[in-house]
């Protein structure tokens, strides 16, 4: 019969974080979230890595996921490192990175591990303390109840080992206690929590005590209470959890400040942060250092600060090292005493036996005290010079010395400018002139001669200009050439043609369009071409030719019931109105009642506007009032169709002694475009419209302006 082995605690179960086991607890009615953590500990037990793309299409199982993933993968590393403190007592391993996560949850579940059994050893509670963590506890707790097992089913104790079994048998379906522990994840206290079984009891760290809550903790204020041991010139500095002690005065320059509080010198000379050069040793001082020269100087030389040996002159340190009647010579690193001998006037010096003074012939050869070229002149203690022309003797070199006549006489040699030569002068012009004849006056150079300029040039006194003709401008670049300017692109150069500029080699061309149009005598506006004067449009017999701007349009108009065309209308190529005027049948009273008199067509032909600025007046309705009393007679103008975008009005004006209706155009129109406005002139008696005159005005705007 085989023993059933003693039943353990799952590893798994004991390193479960308590937010996981919160989000755990959260699934566990729900099978899509139990199914998504099932994946993502599947992902870590198989890959070992939680960094790889989660496929569900659902944010909240992909969060579920990667937490189940971590967490499985936490607790296969935590295994790993339990398993090591089992097999070797030590927490050496074979990874590489030692800073990797793997690698810190290894050791830190061994060394919590070794813990464990380090306390079962020592015959220790296995109860841990919070201050290692949650996690590290339950590890701490996990291997030392472990080995507690271990040590009491000792191969000898055979009745034991059947008892434990039966044991374990009974506890086998029972939870482990330690899943109740109230002190699970921190408890209801701040800091540290025990559970007696009967109470939860908090405790706070060293450096705090705990607040009436018996929850919360607090920094006890040791510099307050007097719990410090700062010494005298000390001041206590509270910190949290703890205290400090600070010195009242700084150390100074060249000692440092030890952790007792205590100031220690500084030896610069080991910690290398002197300044002495190579040459020199450095000698450590207290608060500072000192540098030594390694070289010692001869007899005759001193050391300087730098280190370098330097001579003493002896004739100046010693009091008279040479007897009297000598001279002493300093030398390098001693002296010597030198007899005097006479001393020599200028112009003389000793003969050869050192007995008188001779004259020197300060002009034999090879010197030339005076200059090459000039005479010297030897005389008892001196010499004089005969200079050449253009030379004169200065007192003070004693020397033939050029003589400047340009500077001597400043604008009377050369009549521009004068540069001096040893012994003379010449002179010479500034550009555009040349020297003349006598060899100190400047005369002008044409430099047009040489054409210069690229049309024509003009040569002005020492100079030339250059100018061009019409339409060409002088270049800005060399100023001789002629470059052309191009009208069209002036800012006035759309203002030159009322069409279109081309421009062309010193000049311009206007243009205008290629049908309807031709150029104006003055080569610069474009006229319309009439073409239902010149008769070269193709309207039918039965229609109207009207003349607009760049072309024609041909209208037929038919007058409606009751009404009859103008006589005035009949020759239509003379007009651009058709007029219809009421014609009644006899006994026609609808007819007759009917307050429209007349009906007209006309054609009005706009430009684009260039600049639309105020309203534009187009059209003028002249009204000739009929016999009514004038004070009960009135005329009403008004647009009744067509007006598109209201971009026409009309007002009433009072000209000549006549009734004016004006249409003004009181919006920019771009061409081309057409409409047809439908006026109305009624007359009105009494608040009654007796008489109506209705006009058809046909709008063409061109899409040219001029």
């Amino acid at each position: 019969m085989e023993r059933a082995a003693p039943r353990t605690v799952p590893l798994p179960l004991l390193l479960l974080l308590g937010g996981l086991s919160l989000l755990a607890a959260r699934v566990a009615a729900d099978n899509v979230m139990e199914a998504c953590c099932a994946d993502g500990q599947q992902m870590a037990t198989q890959h070992r890595d939680c960094s790889l793309p989660y496929t569900s299409k659902s944010k909240e199982c992909r969060m579920v996921q990667e937490q189940c993933c971590h967490s499985q993968l936490e607790e296969l590393h935590c295994a790993t490192g339990i398993n090591l403190a089992n097999e070797q007592d030590s927490c050496a391993t074979s990874h590489r990175d030692n800073t990797s996560l793997e690698a810190t949850f290894v050791k830190r579940c061994c060394h919590c591990c070794l813990l464990g059994r380090a306390a079962q050893a020592q015959g220790q509670s296995c109860e841990y303390t919070l201050l290692v963590g949650y996690q590290c506890g339950l590890v701490f707790r996990a291997c030392c109840v472990k080995g507690q097992e271990t040590a009491d089913f000792a191969p000898g104790d055979i009745g034991d080992l059947q008892e434990a079994a039966k044991i374990s048998e009974i506890e086998e379906e029972q939870e482990d206690p330690y899943l109740n522990d109230r002190c699970r994840g921190g408890g209801p206290c701040k800091q540290q929590c025990r559970d007696t079984g009967e109470e939860v009891v908090c405790s706070c760290f060293v450096g705090y005590q705990l607040l009436p809550d018996s929850v919360s903790c607090e920094d006890i204020n040791e510099c307050i209470t007097g719990n410090h041991n700062c010494r005298l010139g000390e001041s206590c500095v509270n910190t949290v959890g703890s205290f400090r002690c600070q010195r009242d005065s700084s150390c100074g320059t060249g000692y440092e400040l030890t952790e007792d509080n205590d100031c220690k010198d500084i030896d610069e000379c080991e910690s290398g942060i002197h300044n002495c050069l190579p040459d020199f040793i450095c000698q450590n001082t207290l608060g500072s250092f000192r540098c030594r020269p390694k070289l010692q100087c001869k007899s005759g030389f001193i050391q300087d600060a730098l280190g370098n040996c330097i001579d003493i002159n002896e004739c100046l340190s010693i009091s008279a090292p040479c007897p009297v009647g000598q001279t002493c010579i300093n030398t390098e690193g001693s002296y010597t005493c030198q007899k005097n001998v006479p001393n020599c006037g200028r112009g003389y010096h000793l003969n050869e036996e050192g007995t008188r003074c001779v004259d020197v012939d300060e002009c034999a050869a090879p010197s030339e005290p005076c200059g090459p070229g000039h005479l010297c002149v030897n005389s008892p203690g001196s010499f004089r010079c005969e200079c050449k022309a253009g030379y004169y003797f200065d007192g003070i070199s004693r020397t033939c010395v050029d003589i400047n006549e340009c500077r001597r006489y400043p604008g009377r040699l050369c009549g521009h400018k004068c540069e001096n030569t040893p012994g003379s002068y010449f002179c010479s012009c500034t550009v555009g002139f040349r020297l003349s004849a006598d060899g100190r006056s400047c005369e002008d150079v044409n430099e047009c001669n040489s054409s210069p300029c690229s049309q024509e040039c003009a040569n002005v006194y020492g100079s030339y200009q250059c100018y061009c003709r019409r339409g060409y401008q002088l270049s800005d670049v060399d100023g001789v050439t002629c470059e052309d300017i191009d009208e069209c692109a002036l800012p006035t150069g759309g203002h030159i043609c009322s069409y279109r500029c081309i421009n062309i080699p010193g000049s311009f061309q206007c243009s205008c369009p290629s049908s309807g149009y031709r150029l104006a005598p003055n080569g610069r506006n474009c006229q319309d071409i009439d073409e239902c004067v010149t008769g070269i449009h193709n309207c039918s017999i039965n229609e109207t030719c009207f003349n607009i701007q760049g072309g024609f349009r041909c209208l037929a108009f038919e007058c409606p019931k009751n009404y009859r065309r103008s006589a005035d209308t009949l020759r239509q190529e003379k007009t651009d109105t058709v007029r219809c005027i009421k014609s009644c049948r006899p006994n026609d009273v609808t007819c007759v009642l009917d307050p429209v008199h007349t009906i007209s067509h006309t054609v009005v032909s706009l430009p684009t506007f260039r600049e639309f600025t105020r309203p534009e007046e187009i059209i003028f309705l002249r009204a000739v009032m009929p016999v009514y009393p004038a004070n009960h007679a009135d005329i009403i103008f008004d647009i009744t169709e067509g007006n598109l975008r209201d971009s026409f009005d009309i007002i009433k004006r009072y000209m000549d002694g006549m009734t004016v209706g004006i249409v003004r155009q009181v919006r920019p129109i771009v061409g081309p475009f057409h409409a047809v406005l439908k006026l109305e002139m009624n007359y009105v008696v009494g608040g009654v419209v007796s008489h109506r005159n209705v006009v058809n005005v046909h709008i063409f705007v061109s899409e040219y302006w001029f």
